[in-house]
C-alpha cells in the first residue's frame, strides 16, 4: 500500500477578498511540485464564496468537472444554453467541457457564505461533446452507508451522475466507534479520501477536518472512525496523465 498525506494545514491558501480558496494541488498561482495531481485526480479546492461574488465567464476544455455544495446554492450558466441553474446543498453537478465550453458561476445568496468543493478529473477521452447534468442525494442515504455519487458512462448503475473516466465518487457519514472497509474498483485505482468533518484513522494515521490521505497499490483501504464523520472518497486511475 502507498499512501500520501495532505494534512488541511498545508494546502494552498488563496485569499482574494470575494473568494477564499484552499487548494490541495497545484492551481492557479499557487504551485507545490509534490502536489500536482493524484492520478487522474487534478483539482480539488475547498471554496468559500462571498455573498454576491462569483467566477465570470471562462471557458474550460477536455475536463470533467464536479461541484459539491456544502452550505448556500451556486448559480450556474453556459454556453450549452444552461441560463442561471440553481445547484443546492445536497445536489451535485457534472460538467464534461470536452471540445470546449463557456461558463460562470456564482453564490446565489447576496448575504451569505458559498462552500463547496470543486474536483477537476482528467477523463479517458478527448474531444467529446460538452455537456451538463446535476442531481440530487439525499443526507439520509449516506447515514452509515456508502453513497455513491459519480460514477463513470462504462458502470451500470443508473442512480449516479456520468463521467468520461473510469472513476468513483461516493460519500458516507459514519457514526464513532465504527469500522468501515472499502473495496477498490480494481488494483490500477487509488482512492483520495477526504475528510470533510470528524476524527477518522487510516493506516495508523489520524485525520482531523479537511484532511486528505492519497492511497493506491491496494484493493481495499480500512478506516477506523474515530469521531462522527463526514467522508468524501475519490477514486481515479493511478496512470500518469
Amino acid at each position: 500500500m502507498k499512501t500520501i498525506l495532505y494534512r488541511s494545514i498545508d494546502r494552498g491558501y488563496m485569499n482574494h477578498g470575494w473568494l477564499n480558496a484552499a487548494h490541495y494541488f497545484s492551481f492557479a498561482n499557487y504551485f507545490n511540485p509534490e502536489k500536482i495531481q493524484f492520478g487522474a485526480l487534478r483539482v480539488l479546492n475547498d471554496d468559500i464564496i462571498k455573498g454576491g461574488s462569483g467566477f465570470g465567464e471562462h471557458s474550460h476544455d477536455n475536463m470533467e468537472i464536479i461541484t459539491i455544495p456544502l452550505k448556500g446554492a451556486l448559480h450556474h450558466k453556459d454556453s450549452m444554453h444552461n441560463k442561471w441553474i440553481k445547484l443546492s446543498v445536497d445536489e451535485v453537478q457534472v460538467m464534461s467541457a470536452g471540445t470546449g465550453l463557456i461558463h460562470a458561476e456564482k453564490n446565489a445568496n447576496l448575504e451569505e457564505d458559498l462552500m463547496l468543493f470543486q474536483i477537476w478529473i482528467f477523463p479517458n477521452q478527448q474531444e467529446v461533446t460538452p455537456r451538463y447534468d446535476q442531481k440530487k442525494f439525499l443526507k439520509e442515504d449516506r447515514n452509515n452507508k456508502l453513497q455513491t455519487l459519480v460514477t463513470s458512462f462504462d458502470d451500470e448503475n443508473k442512480e449516479t451522475l456520468k463521467i468520461y473516466q473510469n472513476a468513483k465518487i461516493s460519500r458516507i457519514e459514519l457514526s464513532e466507534n465504527q469500522v468501515f472497509n472499502y473495496d477498490l474498483m480494481n488494483d490500477k485505482n487509488g482512492v483520495f479520501v477526504l475528510l470533510v468533518d470528524g476524527i477518522i484513522q487510516i493506516n495508523q494515521e489520524i485525520l482531523k477536518r479537511r484532511d486528505a490521505i492519497g492511497i493506491s497499490e491496494t484493493d481495499k483501504i480500512t478506516i477506523q472512525i474515530i469521531e462522527k464523520s463526514d467522508i468524501l472518497l475519490i477514486e481515479v486511475p493511478m496512470l500518469v496523465y
